[in-house]
């Protein structure tokens, strides 16, 4: 017999894992289909894991710079035991995952193992949505929802002309897996994930080359931010070309490694090689084989379309969340939309941010995030702009802490005094940046900002200078 339930959640992601606990605490039942595990990428191949190997990297580049806290060891004393930083990371990999499964069982949400398609009307439901579950066993299931929410993630997209193997040519999926740490390695594309693995290989002490087709690295971000991440990768020995396109056809690996071509904007051929090579040229929508083309549901460049405001397909009863719908793609992003796709199907009117004030975070070291406009875009939508700008340096926490390098930045409107957006470099930089996702989410202004009391010493103080320099009025600048 179907089972019938109120919520079938495709994918069991940030995404469909918080759909399918909002769902439930508004007394629905609730089937969640995963084919993997519980958590997707961002637990097993994605933010978790990445972000224990930039934590392992961090701490080994402290101790190689503990002689500026007073702190001497003897030469040679510390080392990477690469073994041991891959289990860390599968440990706290694995606490997660085992909390996620005891979130299911007690909001009493059913997961199912399996590779679920959605299928047309048939003698189960008079409309598109039955789900026909493919379980791992061989076995079949279905599931009759009266809503399904498409939560199926995405994936590396993968450059045409290589040959990926998963060693010598990877994406960062098969990369968390490396059981050896490369001594050299290319990384091609210099978004967030190359930028973060570029900070974490060259911490541990791999010689890193980014190769980025724009003409800098971070180009999504404040083109301060991209300066100062790259000042900071370059001090390290990080090796960039901005402006250049691989040719793909001209790769030739070996036991020793990859080479390969790039053509710079100026016509120039540089030739590159390196004992690894990570493609990291952003992703594409899991959108295959989910019984698609059995509704209405529409795709578009990958992604499957929604209607921005709701969630919802081309099919009322089907929404759409996370990283297959395109935008941020983001595991925070994800999270909020399952809660506005749940708020929506059981009644309210859910208010869903723009992607542009979603905080977006980069976990390199110095770190970088922001959120809103940058100074670019907000003058290309038209913007008259006023923007202030402070170093970490005139902040005591960031001299104390020994990471005194970035900024923080402000651009405002300056006809209304709005806040347009907020835009940082420095240690622990993805932290601070909640607080201006709440000043945006309340419509504060930089003034009362500005005149929140911020406790002394901290890193935080240098929201309130940034915002108090736009008037012309910091204390410490």
């Amino acid at each position: 017999m179907p089972i019938e339930v109120d919520v079938a959640v495709l994918g069991g992601g940030p995404g469909g894992y918080t759909a399918a606990v909002k769902a439930a605490q508004a007394g629905l039942s609730v089937v969640v289909i995963e084919k993997d595990k519980l958590g997707g990428t961002c637990l097993h191949r994605g933010c978790i894991p990445s972000k224990a190997l930039l934590r392992s990297a961090e701490v080994y580049a402290t101790i190689g710079d503990s002689a500026s806290y007073g702190i001497r060891l003897p030469e040679g004393a510390a080392s990477v035991d690469w073994g041991a930083v891959l289990k860390r990371k599968d440990s706290i990999v694995e606490q997660l995952y085992k909390g996620l499964q005891a979130l299911m069982k007690q909001h009493k949400i059913e997961v199912i193992q399996g590779g679920g398609r959605i299928i047309g009307p048939s003698i189960f439901s008079p409309r598109s949505g039955a789900i026909a579950v493919e379980l791992a066993d061989g076995e079949a299931e279905t599931i009759v929802p009266k809503n399904v929410v498409i939560a199926t993630g995405s994936r590396p997209r993968k450059l045409e002309g290589l040959s990926y193997d998963g060693e010598l040519i990877a994406t960062s999926d098969e990369a968390l897996g490396w059981t050896s740490r490369p001594s050299s390695v290319l990384i091609v594309g210099g978004g967030v994930i190359g930028v973060e693995w570029a900070s974490m290989l060259s911490d541990f002490g791999t010689q890193v080359t980014i190769v980025e087709a724009a003409e800098r690295i971070l180009p999504s971000e404040d083109k301060d931010i991209g300066a100062e991440m790259a000042k900071a990768l370059r001090k390290r020995g990080v090796v960039i070309h901005t402006g250049a396109t691989l040719q793909t056809d001209s790769c030739i690996t070996s036991d020793k490694g990859v080479e390969i071509l790039a053509m710079t904007g100026g016509g120039d051929t540089l030739t590159l090689s390196a004992n690894r090579m990570l493609v990291s040229v952003g992703r594409i929508g899991n959108v295959e084989a989910l019984g698609l083309e059995n509704t209405d549901v529409k795709t578009e460049k990958g992604f499957v379309k929604v209607n921005p405001a709701t969630l919802q397909t081309g099919e009322s009863h089907i929404y759409a969340i996370g990283d297959c719908i395109g935008g941020v793609q983001l595991a925070h992003a994800a999270m909020h939309e399952a809660t506005m796709a749940i708020e929506h199907l059981t009644g309210s009117k859910p208010s869903r941010a723009a992607d542009r004030d979603i905080p977006r975070c980069v976990y390199s070291r110095p770190e970088a995030a922001a959120i809103g406009w940058t100074e670019e875009n907000a003058k290309a939508e038209g913007y008259q702009v006023r923007t202030a700008k402070l170093p970490l340096r005139i902040l005591g926490k960031a001299l104390v802490h020994g990471k005194s390098d970035g900024f923080a930045k402000v651009v405002a409107d300056a006809a209304t005094g709005d806040l347009l957006g907020v835009h940082l470099v420095g240690v622990h930089a993805t932290e601070l940046i909640a607080e201006a996702a709440l000043a945006k989410l309340v419509d504060a202004i930089p003034w009362e900002i500005g005149r929140t009391i911020h406790p002394h010493p901290t890193l935080s103080e240098v929201m309130q200078e940034t915002m108090l320099a736009l008037e012309g009025a910091a204390g410490h600048a």
